[in-house]
């Protein structure tokens, strides 16, 4: 592909400049994430032997590999916690592509608010589209209880998502660290295999408090809902954990154990660098989403050795329709150049169905 892309001229600079300082404030948000639940509930958490979601998920994870993280701006500039309380992302364990999930305890106490709902299930639904085995790496309060009116009936989608993993052969796995009450308790009782931690894992639909007041009897956590009885009397638990660490020993153990392979093809295509720099994709778009752009100075600086193939470029001149190839995967493209027309309806349901 030929770029026209001016690279000195005055609306180039101005729409680098924009999109850094737009960039520079997405950044700035993202490292913050880590650390929203505050140094208090840090030290707490630390306290009470344990290591927090990211330790886990970097303990988890086979050495070295990188793990992708989707979402961790989640419920930015909704009122909730940036990150929603949660930490979820694609990561290699044993070599197997896994989608993980990690409740962050130091963020009210690992409660789901409207926003962590949302995310868990968008992480389901990719675990279900790729056929990549779950990992939940479980400590939760449960519901936000102020909010459990926004959080009843749009949550019951992620247990019925829990079943249709099970149901298509996708495994799950969830490991409990910590105290997983009410919503946070489902997850673990319809997951495939469970690991629980001795002395610290707890799952229950409530606590002891709570059974004292509904029926006045008087228990312990470990009796109603703790790691030694749900291994040895309620058969929940498949593996009892000495600690954090050997929990997620045991959650690799069982990966490794899977033989899972992952469906679909791999790269087809030679995954060349584009010829264009990918570091001029700043000065390409307005920051004002009113001013046009031409969608091919995008694909010249993502697709594999700038290389398009455009589906009848002649017609329907609105609508950018071609194949190319991102790190060697086929792709097909569709890019918007300006209002769309019949033609360029036309052309895109076509275009859709070739592909």
């Amino acid at each position: 592909m030929r770029s026209r892309l001016d690279t000195r001229g005055d609306a180039y600079r101005d729409n680098r400049a924009a999109m850094q300082a737009m960039v520079d404030e997405v950044r700035e948000e993202m490292a913050s994430v880590p650390g929203i639940g505050g140094e208090k509930y840090i030290d707490r958490h630390r306290g009470r032997g344990k290591l927090l979601v990211r330790e886990r998920i970097e303990a988890f994870v086979d050495p070295d590999a990188p793990f992708l993280e989707l979402m961790p701006l989640a419920a930015w500039g909704t009122g909730d916690p940036v990150g929603a309380g949660t930490v979820v992302g694609i990561g290699l364990v044993e070599g197997v592509e896994c989608v993980i999930t990690g409740t962050d305890m130091t963020v009210r106490g690992g409660a789901a608010n409207p926003s962590t709902v949302r995310k868990g299930e968008r992480a389901q639904e990719i675990a279900l589209r790729n056929r990549l085995p779950l990992v939940n790496l479980t400590e939760s309060a449960g519901a936000d209880l102020p909010r459990q009116a926004e959080i009843f009936v749009p949550g019951g989608a992620g247990f019925k998502n829990l079943t249709r993993l099970s149901k298509a052969g996708i495994p799950t796995v969830s490991l409990v660290f910590g105290p997983s009450t009410a919503g946070g308790a489902y997850t673990p009782g319809m997951s495939d295999y469970i690991v629980m931690v001795r002395d610290k894992a707890k799952v229950y639909l409530g606590g002891p408090p709570l059974v004292k007041m509904a029926i006045d009897e008087v228990v312990d956590e470990e009796t109603l809902g703790g790691a030694e009885m749900h291994s040895r009397t309620s058969g929940l638990s498949d593996a009892l954990a000495a600690d954090d660490l050997d929990a997620l020993r045991l959650g690799r153990d069982y990966i490794a154990r899977l033989g899972w392979r992952k469906l679909g093809p791999g790269p087809s295509e030679r995954a060349d660098k584009p010829v264009h720099d990918p570091d001029e994709l700043l000065g390409v778009a307005s920051a004002d989403v009113r001013v046009p752009f031409d969608v091919r100075e995008i694909l010249a600086r993502v697709l594999d050795g700038s290389r398009f193939d455009e589906f009848k470029p002649l017609y329907g001149t609105q609508l950018v329709c071609g194949w190319g190839s991102i790190c060697g995967f086929p792709i097909g493209v569709l890019g918007n150049n300006g209002i769309l027309f019949s033609e360029e309806a036309q052309l895109g349901a076509q275009f859709i169905q070739l592909c």
